[in-house]
């Protein structure tokens, strides 16, 4: 796929169900150093505040986001898109779907731990306008790495904000 046509690559984003699994954790183990297994994300998506999402482009799984919903803030879990399908706008289109999650009434914020050696997430999630808040040492268990906590945070002047009104209350 040339560069060129991977920018406009248009991706389906839905919740991600049992049978997506195999396809989820053949994205998983290929892509990091310390994969999650199935009974994690098994574990994980039977807590009743976590959501999972798949992209999906011509019937395949090319990207997956697992996040918590929380009273002030979403936080993705795992995040990744299939090696083949980097650069191509596929990550963004998952970062705007949670975007679209967001209000300044309720939800106003997204967060996400990043590996230190993991530089190709904090250039993305940077250009997704997520900033680095502060440094956790010691963060991970498998390894004595330290995490960048990295934030998006919602603004009144967003162009997709609308003011408040009953409508948008109700629905939220």
């Amino acid at each position: 796929m040339s560069t060129e046509g991977k920018q406009r690559l248009r991706v389906h984003i839905r919740w991600m169900i049992r049978r997506d699994m195999p396809e989820v954790l053949r994205i998983e183990h290929e892509s990091f150093e310390f994969p999650w297994c199935e009974e994690d994300f098994i574990r994980c998506l039977r807590q009743r505040n976590c959501i999972g999402m798949v992209a999906e482009c011509e019937d395949r799984v090319v990207g997956f986001m697992i996040y918590e919903l929380h009273k002030s803030r979403l936080q993705i879990l795992n995040f990744c898109v299939h090696e083949d399908f980097r650069r191509a706008g596929v990550g963004g289109q998952m970062i705007q779907k949670l975007i679209s999650k967001l209000s300044l009434q309720r939800r106003a914020r997204i967060m996400l731990e990043v590996r230190e050696t993991n530089l190709p997430a904090q250039f993305f999630f940077r250009s997704q306008s997520f900033r680095a808040i502060t440094l956790l040492r010691d963060f991970y268990e498998d390894t004595a790495e330290d995490a960048y906590l990295m934030q998006y945070q919602l603004i009144a002047s967003d162009a997709s904000v609308s003011p408040p009104n009953a409508a948008n209350r109700m629905a939220g």
